[in-house]
């Protein structure tokens, strides 16, 4: 997986189960509840930081996805992507990468396009048993509580980015 790895330039992630832990909650009044967090962002900062490029590509549109876009510096934002294939095809094209240079991280049926063609494919320890079988490297953190983070953390630290990026919290 490390030398996969390496090679890698673009981050792309679903949402539910992936970002979040897959439950989404409604008030009585019709408004929309997800809970992210704080090390998944911190993370995604960090990637941004590295000159690296991200995506959301998520089959549902809510609020709250574009605001925790923007929170955590992600380039790119696809709501309401039922066909996540040709959404791929628009970031390889808008990021000038390939296949190989794509992390994917997912969770679902949905995601299976992308996770059939991505140089680095990651499942949750919650996804699919089709997914997970897709999949490079399935997480030690769950979706919505560090998997995003985590395989942040590897890509960085593969790539040897992760000591330059961090060393300012630490001095």
């Amino acid at each position: 997986m490390e030398e996969k790895a390496k090679k890698i330039k673009a981050l792309i992630l679903d949402v539910d189960g992936v970002m979040t832990d897959g439950r989404i909650i409604y008030d009585n009044f019709g408004d929309e509840f997800k809970v992210f967090d704080v090390q998944d962002g911190f993370g995604l900062v960090l990637w941004f930081r590295a000159g690296l490029k991200s995506a959301i590509v998520t089959a549902k549109k809510s609020k709250i996805v574009a605001r925790r876009a923007k929170a955590c510096r992600i380039t790119k934002v696809f709501q309401n992507a039922r066909d996540k294939r040709a959404i791929y095809d628009k970031i390889l094209k808008a990021f000038k990468v390939a296949d190989e240079e794509v992390c994917f991280i997912g969770d679902d049926f949905l995601d299976i396009p992308i996770m059939k063609r991505a140089g680095l494919t990651v499942a949750v320890p919650y996804s699919r048993e089709e997914i997970k079988s897709l999949a490079h490297y399935v997480t030690k953190t769950q979706g919505g509580r560090g998997a995003v983070r985590e395989v942040i953390e590897l890509i960085l630290k593969s790539q040897g980015k992760w000591e330059t990026i961090t060393q300012k919290y630490f001095s």
